[in-house]
């Protein structure tokens, strides 16, 4: 599994995305919080963390990188060991990406001079087109072009 990115995990942490950031930080904290299903047979405590000290050390100071790399590094290493709890993982993280949390932020500019024709400003955009109709042959400001002889 392809691990939890640090500043997912961040900006999750300090409140970043709304009411479906809240819900998606909540979900991760029921998970971790879930024991261990790796060992439970041979009544052996597991030998890797839970991620739950990790998870609420980051809780407490979310801006500490340091922090939310060790909950990163606790949940890929549990997610070896635990194989259901890497296929809830793999489930969490696919849902946790649709938070809009701040990464890959967008800013859109138009300036200087005219512009002709449609703009869209916004981010990642998929299942679109955009038809527009020729040119019309008028010249800059509506004026007709001149005829050169």
């Amino acid at each position: 599994m392809d691990p939890v990115s640090v500043g997912l995990l961040a900006a999750l942490a300090g409140g970043v995305g709304g009411e479906m950031g809240r819900q998606t930080w909540a979900g991760l904290s029921a998970l971790v919080r879930r024991p261990f299903q790796s060992g439970r047979d041979s009544g052996q405590a597991p030998a890797a963390s839970s991620g739950e000290a990790e998870l609420v050390a980051l809780d407490q100071t979310p801006a500490d990188v340091t922090r939310a790399q060790a909950l990163s590094i606790a949940l890929a290493v549990r997610a070896a060991v635990d194989e259901e709890f890497g296929n809830e993982l793999r489930q969490w993280h696919e849902r946790a990406k649709l938070v809009r949390t701040g990464d890959g932020a967008v800013i859109n500019t138009i300036s200087g001079g005219t512009q002709n024709g449609p703009v869209m400003q916004g981010r990642d955009f998929s299942g679109i087109s955009i038809t527009t109709a020729p040119p019309s042959p008028a010249g800059p400001e509506g004026s007709t072009p001149r005829r050169q002889e």
